[in-house]
Formats: structure tokens, sequence, C-alpha cells
């Protein structure tokens, strides 16, 4: 008798939404603690390196650039004129090139942020994830195909994948990359696909960031939820039934 329990890939997709947010959560919180701050510091604290933080995973590769529709996209829910503001700082700092179509990309000092920033979340998540290679290891590699699917999707069908994402994908891997920093890196990526999903479900039901912010909890908040379950599970069809159980598993077990 086969017992596997059949997961639809939009039922997967906000089942294992929570969790993937759980261990990345973990993995950059346990940078801060464990040195993060101290490195931000050396460079003018986190008023020059915030934006660099958030899209290191684009702006430490070679020539990397986060677009202006990718950067908007990413902070939707902050205030226009306050996220310009930060920017401005942080080309000041001299950690950010501001590009003339809007975009970003990190200067030489960025970049030496950048990389002293990359090892320590290479040691920290091998630290907080020790003892679980197994699972690392399977969370990559299923990670991996999903992403890859995704971008796959969003070539051929425009509107599947959204400017946030589109910005940020594919992670930047260098050769030599760990496991556990490879984890870290795909589950954040993974995140900017759902929340651009969310970002086209509020809008189609006439929502704006202040709007669907300050909506309850209620019947339409849970009609949101459930059209951003359908746009995000197309890298879930990917996986087998069996490997989404298994990847919300594995990322059950993760400590963090």
């Amino acid at each position: 008798m086969n017992h596997t329990v059949e997961l639809a890939p939009h039922r997967f997709a906000g089942l294992v939404a929570p969790a993937v947010d759980r261990a990345f959560d973990a993995g950059m919180r346990a940078g801060r603690e464990r040195g993060g701050a101290e490195v931000s510091q050396r460079y003018g604290g986190p008023a020059a390196t915030g934006f660099l933080v958030e899209f290191r995973t684009r702006l430490a590769e070679p020539g990397g650039v986060v677009d202006g529709p990718g950067f908007a996209a990413a902070t939707r829910y902050r205030d226009p004129a306050e996220c310009r503001r930060a920017l401005d700082k942080q080309v000041a700092y001299g950690m950010l090139h501001r590009r003339p179509d809007g975009g970003v990309a990190a200067t030489e000092r960025g970049l030496a942020f950048l990389g002293e920033l990359w090892q320590l979340h290479a040691e920290v998540t091998a630290e907080l994830w020790a003892g679980h290679e197994q699972r690392v290891l399977r969370l990559v590699e299923a990670l991996g195909r999903m992403l890859a699917y995704a971008l796959v999707l969003g070539a051929e069908q425009p509107g599947s994948a959204g400017a946030a994402f589109t910005a940020m994908a594919p992670p930047y891997e260098p050769d030599g990359t760990p496991p556990a920093l490879l984890l870290l890196n795909r589950l954040g990526t993974l995140r900017y696909h759902r929340d651009d999903a969310y970002a086209a479900a509020w809008a189609a039901a006439g929502h704006t960031t202040q709007s669907v912010t300050a909506l309850p909890p209620g019947p339409e908040r849970l009609a949101i939820e459930q059209e951003t379950d359908r746009r995000a599970a197309g890298p879930y069809t990917v996986l087998t039934a069996d490997e989404r159980l298994t990847m919300l598993a594995d990322l059950a077990a993760l400590p963090g």
C-alpha cells in the first residue's frame, strides 16, 4: 500500500513558507550575533552596509547589479523617500554606486565588506547546522532545481517571476561555496519569489502596499494568501510529492 501523502504544489507552497522563513532567519540572525555587527561597524555600521547585506547574493558577484525595478520591488513595503536617503548615505560612505538607470552596484570597498561577510556567513551557518550535513545537502540540491526551474518559467511565461526575484536570481555561488552557505543564500532567493507572488496577488485584488498591510484577518486576506500560494507554486512542481515532504521535514529539523 502506498502511504505517500499527496501534497499539491500550491498547498505545499503555503505550508513550507514559514519553514523557509525560519531557517533563513536563523542563519542571518547567527551572522549578526556572531560577528556580523562588528564586521559592519568596521565599514561604517548599518547606515553604510544595509543594502549590501540585503542584496549580498547579487552584489557580491563581479559586475553584479540590482536593477531599478528589482530594487523598488524588494523595498516595496518601505517608504521610497527613506530608501533613497538610506541609499544616498551608503553611496556617500563609498559602499555603493548608483547607476543612471536606477540600479545599484557595490564599490571596491563594498566588495571588500561583502568578502568578509561571506566568510562570516560560511562559518556561522556551518556551526549552526553542524550534524545536519545530509539534510543541508538535500535541501541545497532541491532548492537548486527549484530556482533553476523558476528562472525557466520566468523566461517562458512572462509575469510568472516578479521584479525582485528576477533581479536576485540566480544567487552568486562561486566555486568552493560551502553547502550551509549555499542553503542560506538559496533560501533567501526563494523568498523573493514568494514576495513577488504575494505582491501580484494583492495587486490583483485591488490593493496597494498600504492597504494590504492594514488589511485585518478575514476572508479577503485569506483569499490573497491562497492566491499567493497558487502564484508561488511553480518552483515546487519540479519536486516529487515525496521530495516536498522531505524538504519540509528537513527544514523543520534544522536548528535555529
